[in-house]
């Protein structure tokens, strides 16, 4: 995969051509770029790090602390770490900012340099291109040998996490461990099987765990959709679990399984936090445009408001953060928790379903059919550098002039009983195609018509 430079950071396939994959010069002109943006920040020249469990993790961490501390950087190695743990150390540490260093539910082959500021968020878009073009001019000076950076393991990153979340005024600690809940665990042979597993024992909650070596050869397509999941619904089923949980290798997504095997999915696990979160503390809820309808329906039902935003965290949380949202995420099954940080987070995500189970009383499943029931179509089409992405907008328009329309994230077209997103990925080189209504079927025709028109 070509190196794609976003709001998302740095990511690619390792090895290849430099500038064309993300090879070691990329990797280290990248953070030279980040480390001299955050000096010139004025930001506290300390950066924490952390990686998944992908193969190449140690290399990229090894080139990535030593081009900080080539800046005067100190580094802090939190070493395997969940993307929002990394988040919350930057906190805890007050330090200048961190980069993460994974390529979320990207395969094996992928990695990335997913870039904070001070506060443990993604940096702006503003402040991304100033990094960036920092970078491609290359006018950075590094430090004289007495003052490069030193380099400092963390090992404390997720106890304090984890503390954090038992401390969270809606996460019933109590009530879980009452209620002696079992689950089965897919943490994709990364760092979900050191995180998920102390957090449920932390909450007296049973977690069995499959594919849980901490090796980075991913068991299966590691995003977490129903189609390579299909062992942990078997697992589930057979050992006749309270909940199953799925995570991608990064943690910051998480999607559930129900008794009996039932796919509950990523799309509704926003929507029971957000049923639970708005039943304690009533305010706005923030979902992302490709996310599904029923968010908006939860908050309508307790008479909130709900906004979307564009595509992004970085995006969801600017939006939280201007109408004082109470809980918002994306329908990737990314939560996020204001009271706990401004990134997703698979362990409050977890915490609060299971809070949500424990003081109603009810199954994910009896929770998952008080919703209104939706059916999503995740599609794509591959594209290449030449392919005119306004051209074929355009195209859908002229097809379609009297649907509502929204283009603050690519395109969206609002059908009466459905709608379409299409968008360039941040991520991969290719069209996402999301469609959604009230049947499969009917969202599949609606995502296969707006492909042809493509």
């Amino acid at each position: 995969m070509p190196l794609k430079k976003s709001i998302s950071g740095f990511r690619g396939t390792i090895g290849g051509k430099a500038g064309d994959n993300l090879t070691p010069e990329d990797i280290v002109t990248n953070v030279a770029g980040y480390g001299a943006w955050l000096l010139k920040s004025g930001a506290a020249p300390r950066v924490v790090i952390g990686r998944d469990g992908r193969p190449s993790g140690p290399v990229v961490t090894a080139l990535t602390a030593a081009t900080l501390q080539c800046l005067g950087i100190d580094v802090i190695d939190c070493d395997f770490a969940t993307t929002p743990t990394v988040e919350m150390a930057v906190v805890f540490h007050q330090a200048g900012g961190g980069i993460i260093l994974s390529a979320s539910h990207n395969p094996k082959e992928y990695n990335a340099l997913k870039l904070l500021n001070s506060k443990g968020e993604f940096i702006s878009a503003i402040d991304g291109a100033d990094l960036m073009a920092m970078a491609a001019e290359g006018d950075i000076t590094y430090a004289q040998v007495d003052d490069l950076g030193t380099i400092i393991r963390d090992t404390t990153a997720l106890d304090l996490h984890i503390k954090a979340v038992l401390e969270h005024p809606l996460v019933e600690v109590k009530a879980i461990r009452k209620a002696g809940f079992t689950t089965v665990l897919d943490a994709v042979n990364s760092v979900g099987a050191i995180s998920i597993p102390p957090l449920c024992e932390a909450l007296g909650v049973s977690c069995e765990v499959i594919n849980g070596e901490l090796n980075g050869q991913f068991a299966h397509n590691p995003e977490p959709q129903p189609q390579y999941l299909g062992e942990l619904m078997e697992q589930v089923k057979k050992s006749g679990a309270d909940l199953g949980i799925a995570v991608d290798p990064d943690v910051d997504r998480l999607a559930l399984v129900g008794p009996g095997g039932r796919w509950i999915g990523e799309e509704y696990t926003l929507a029971a936090v957000a049923d639970y979160v708005l039943s304690k503390d009533p305010g706005p809820v923030v979902s992302n445009l490709s996310s599904s309808r029923v968010v908006a329906d939860v908050a309508a039902s307790y008479g909130q408001e709900y906004q979307a935003s564009a595509v992004g965290e970085v995006n969801v949380v600017e939006k939280m953060k201007a109408i004082g949202a109470v809980i918002g995420g994306e329908g990737n099954g990314g939560i996020i928790d204001p009271k706990l940080h401004y990134g997703r987070d698979s362990l409050i995500g977890l915490a609060l379903v299971l809070s949500h189970m424990a003081t109603s009383g009810k199954t994910i499943n009896e929770l998952r059919d008080g919703y209104p029931h939706y059916e999503m179509i995740k599609d794509k089409k591959e594209v290449d550098k030449t392919y005119d992405l306004d051209a074929a907008f355009d195209r859908v328009r002229a097809k379609f002039p009297d649907v509502k329309s929204n283009d603050i994230d690519g395109l969206k077209l609002d059908f009466p009983d459905g709608w379409v997103h299409l968008r360039a990925s941040n991520t991969e080189p290719i069209v996402r195609v999301y469609a959604e209504a009230g049947t499969a079927a009917r969202a599949q025709e609606l995502a296969d018509g707006i492909k042809v028109v493509l």
